[in-house]
């Protein structure tokens, strides 16, 4: 079997299938939404502040909720909870595009928008990750990884980015939200389409006890197994310190640097998000197309930390050209490494908990996201776009190091080989 076939071999599964699909088309959504806010702030008389303001709002709410999210993956319906989660986003961004299609729209109507989006993704995420693993084979994981780690970036990083980008400027930034939000609904519409049954989640919630003992309860299983899993608390601490140094600068001053650096408007910051996306796209092709690295937990870690290094161009860059080529190899290196360790979260955690440790992976991970968004402005006004680029790009790549000796990220990956002829069973019964 060709690997070509191999790629999309979990396209066979109806029910995959239907996600995969809801999954393309909400990306393309959050792709519009990423340069609608960024313009429909500037277009409101907004600066860097305010954008880190948003954002940050954003972030308060995926981080709030995540661990919420977690639970719910792990005690209810997943499908549900994907659904009521695509559903409030929807509805959401369907009002806030009114208030922007009749003139009402103000910054902190942005602002409390983007907190219930966030917080409809903290939900969604761990039940999709969650639910991934009972649609397919174990063998078709590692090319389903593949699948969203392709689909991801050319979806929601190039192609809608696009997509908003010509719409903002033939149009406006509020048809750009009415899109997002109608992305969202048929999401939720591909999910209850699916034919699943006999949910884990609905029969555990019922026979165990609920409450908040319960939740702090399941709260406390997660964390201990992160705890005594030194790979995991390694991986999750440096998630932690990569989001600080660099989301908050690539989500907040990209767009300025874009129009102070280049004259540039919505449409140069679609191409240049394209560009990290087809970047992200042709990684994640390339690191599920063949077995993974015998090393792959050191693989994985310097792909985030030194690939992140040339995301420094984006400081200094005078040439459209140049930027798109430092993005597109942030966007290959961390798109790969996102393949890597979607599959270790499915084939090394095992079934039980693993809405629990998704939710903990973006709690921790997400944890200093509120405060790189909300540094990121100021510290480009303070310092200049350039020395914060700078320091996005260095800081990770030296983390990066440390994380492998700590978290004797070498030794273990040999004592636990993850290929992907290997059955996940085995893995699975050796870290329990």
């Amino acid at each position: 079997m060709g690997v070509g076939w191999k790629a999309v071999r979990p396209l066979r599964h109806r029910d995959y299938r239907l996600l995969w699909i809801g999954l393309a088309v909400a990306l393309l959504g959050s792709g519009l939404w990423l340069v609608a806010l960024a313009w429909q702030v500037i277009e409101l008389g907004g600066g860097p502040v305010q954008l880190s303001f948003v954002t940050t709002a954003y972030s308060i709410g995926l981080l709030v909720c995540v661990l919420f999210g977690g639970i719910a993956a792990d005690r209810l319906s997943q499908r549900s909870v994907i659904v009521v989660a695509d559903s409030v986003r929807g509805v959401v961004l369907l009002g806030l595009a009114a208030l922007a299609l009749v003139g009402l729209l103000e910054i902190w109507h942005l602002a409390t928008a983007a907190v219930l989006v966030g917080a409809g993704e903290a939900f969604l995420i761990p039940a999709y990750t969650a639910l991934v693993p009972r649609l397919l084979p174990a063998d078709e994981l590692l090319a389903a990884n593949g699948l969203e780690g392709t689909l991801r970036p050319l979806a929601q990083q190039a192609t809608g980015p696009v997509i908003g980008g010509l719409v903002i400027a033939a149009i406006s930034p509020g048809v750009a939200i009415l899109v997002t939000g109608l992305t969202y609904l048929f999401s939720a519409g591909c999910v209850l389409a699916m034919n699943l049954r006999d949910e884990p989640g609905s029969a555990a919630a019922e026979s165990e006890v609920t409450g908040v003992r319960a939740m702090v309860a399941d709260l406390r299983e997660g964390w201990t197994y992160v705890r005594r899993t030194r790979w995991l608390l390694a991986s999750l601490l440096f998630g932690t310190f990569f989001v600080l140094l660099i989301l908050g600068p690539l989500e907040v001053l990209v767009p300025f640097a874009i129009r102070d650096q280049l004259g540039g408007d919505a449409r140069e910051f679609g191409l240049v998000m394209a560009a990290f996306g087809i970047g992200g796209a042709v990684g994640a092709l390339l690191i599920s197309s063949r077995a993974l690295p015998r090393r792959y937990l050191t693989v994985m870690t310097l792909m985030w930390g030194v690939g992140a290094v040339p995301i420094v161009v984006l400081g200094f860059a005078r040439d459209l050209w140049l930027m798109m080529a430092g993005a597109a190899i942030v966007g290959a290196t961390g798109s790969a490494a996102m393949v890597i360790w979607g599959t270790l979260l499915q084939r090394r955690v095992p079934d039980h908990p693993r809405g629990r440790i998704s939710s903990l992976d973006f709690f921790v991970s997400l944890l200093l996201m509120p405060v790189s968004m909300a540094l990121a402005g100021p510290a480009g006004a303070l310092f200049g776009v350039t020395a914060v680029f700078i320091v996005a790009g260095v800081g990770p790549a030296v983390v990066s190091f440390a994380v492998i000796w700590f978290g004797r990220m070498r030794s273990d990956e040999l004592a636990h080989p993850l290929d992907q002829e290997e059955g996940a069973e085995k893995l699975i019964s050796a870290e329990t």
